[in-house]
């Protein structure tokens, strides 16, 4: 068994040579050639002298080459960093900098974004004429060798760039077999941008056992959807906002999903009524998953047979499930320090082989996240039910505490979700002089929605606690997500916070 990703590739080009790997439109790679094509960029990546630790970026949409490079970094000791194309310049420069990139392998259409003097090796017959001669370069290297530096996104600062290593990621093939039901026989969708935990790490449950992962460059619904008929898709992890996108779209009547056997969800909220309308309309097994970048993915799972709607297990739906089994969990009290009781509310810290080795160049942040006998803090507020089930809440940081009580915008999110006119919905904390913050929802509509402002809030005093409700509703035709589609509160939040310190509970 593979011990680190370079010997991973090796074994599977031995093992399933002719077998499809990775595929992107006309294009598919079978396991010799990502070995092969990989063996290329190592020996290219060492004539331009790099080696050992040295970091090699990646900017461009999902695509083949992405494996190529993080598996040919690999086979010499390099490291890939992800870098994201939906930032603006001086965010990309400033990745670039912190994780000091030596080269990037760019998308011409993204060769923009980065700062004057970076290496570039642009795709297309550049990058084929760079590529280096057919000869694995030999590397055996290390299961604890960092071979990938992922970055949060959408954030202001200074960057964060979680280190994860062979072993950590390797984790992931087990998860796809034990949990999400693969084999090498599985055809696995991928949507989410491989400079995201939810694509390079999500990818790894199939393609790690000789799986054929089928990549989605752009989303379009109807595209999406024929790709699955098209290729025999048999599973997907899919963000709430893409499964809302796909039950929404006109193509999904007519489209055959009927290789679908299961499509996983997490990585944000999903509303318990858009979770069962897309059970109905799919027709296939749904599993959630709840994990971070670092966690190198998921750590809970709340598999199919937990999926009871109108069931006597039904409230289960609120949950992301329990925690794999080689792993441990615990919900802090942030007062106490303590094991918060059954039911109590606190931080989520897990005890993981998946956890990051820490943050690049950030000993001080590393220490803060990452104890000393190995928990690391997720910043996730959440609480366990008696059987040990893990029902989220939010971000620490996104709770809103009005009048000394504390709300869960996901709680209330919840409920929005439920009126029949609403699309998506976002809850955050805003001053407040009487109660130091209170409730607004921002909200997306249905087309040809007439709800509003009062009718929102009547419907949410129905079914909460008043002190929980929205005082304020703003309507807006989209909401700011990051490429994990995660709803970025923090843009949300700071018009109204301009000029004032947030309290963060």
């Amino acid at each position: 068994m593979a011990e680190t990703l370079a010997q991973l590739v090796r074994e599977l080009a031995a093992d399933r040579p002719g077998a499809p790997a990775v595929t992107l439109g006309d294009t598919t790679r079978t396991f010799a050639e990502l070995h092969e094509r990989s063996s290329r960029v190592a020996r290219a990546l060492q004539t331009a002298g790099l080696g050992p630790g040295d970091r090699v970026g990646v900017l461009d949409k999902n695509a083949p080459t992405f494996y190529e490079v993080v598996f040919g970094a690999a086979m010499l000791g390099a490291v890939t960093v992800g870098l994201n194309f939906r930032l603006a310049a001086p965010e990309v420069a400033d990745v670039v900098a912190d994780a000091g990139v030596r080269l990037v392998v760019v998308d011409p259409e993204f060769a923009h974004l980065l700062p004057e003097g970076v290496p570039q090796v642009h795709l297309g017959e550049d990058y084929e004429a760079w590529l280096g001669e057919d000869q694995d370069p030999g590397w055996g290297g290390d299961a604890d060798d960092v071979v990938l530096q992922l970055y949060s996104s959408g954030t202001t600062g200074r960057p964060k760039g979680a280190m994860l290593t062979s072993a950590n990621l390797l984790w992931t093939p087990r998860m796809g077999r034990e949990f999400y039901g693969m084999d090498e026989h599985t055809v696995n969708l991928v949507p989410s941008p491989l400079f995201h935990i939810g694509g390079a790490g999500y990818s790894l449950t199939a393609l790690g056992q000789g799986g054929h992962t089928v990549l989605v460059r752009d989303m379009d619904p109807a595209a999406v959807l024929g790709l699955i008929e098209q290729h025999g898709v048999t599973h997907t992890f899919l963000v709430p906002a893409v499964v809302q996108m796909l039950a929404e779209s006109a193509a999904l009547p007519g489209t055959d999903l009927s290789s679908l056997r299961r499509i996983a969800y997490g990585a944000a909220p999903m509303g318990e009524t858009q979770l069962l309308k897309a059970i109905a309309l799919f027709g296939c097994d749904f599993m959630g998953v709840y994990g971070m970048t670092e966690t190198s993915g998921s750590v809970v799972c709340l598999p199919p047979e937990d999926h009871d709607p109108g069931g006597p297990r039904a409230g289960l739906l609120r949950s992301v499930g329990k925690p794999l089994p080689w792993l441990e969990l615990r919900v802090v009290d942030p007062a106490t320090g303590a094991d918060a009781d059954v039911g109590g509310v606190g931080e989520i810290w897990v005890r993981s082989g998946q956890n990051t080795v820490g943050y690049w160049g950030q000993p001080q942040l590393t220490a803060e996240t990452i104890t000393e006998d190995g928990w690391l803090r997720t910043g996730d507020a959440a609480y366990l039910d008696a059987e040990g089930y893990v029902f989220l809440h939010d971000r620490m940081k996104d709770m809103v505490v009005s009048g000394g009580e504390n709300v869960y915008p996901a709680e209330v999110e919840n409920v929005l979700y439920a009126h029949p006119e609403v699309l998506e919905a976002a809850v955050i904390g805003v001053p407040s002089p009487r109660w130091g913050e209170t409730v607004k929802a921002v909200v997306v509509r249905r087309p040809g929605a007439t709800v509003d402002e009062p009718g929102l809030i009547a419907f949410a005093r129905d079914r909460l606690a008043h002190y929980k409700c929205p005082t304020s509703v703003d309507f807006t035709d989209e909401l700011p997500r990051n490429a994990s589609g995660k709803v970025l509160k923090k843009v949300l939040r700071e018009p109204f916070w301009s000029g004032s310190e947030r309290q963060v509970h």
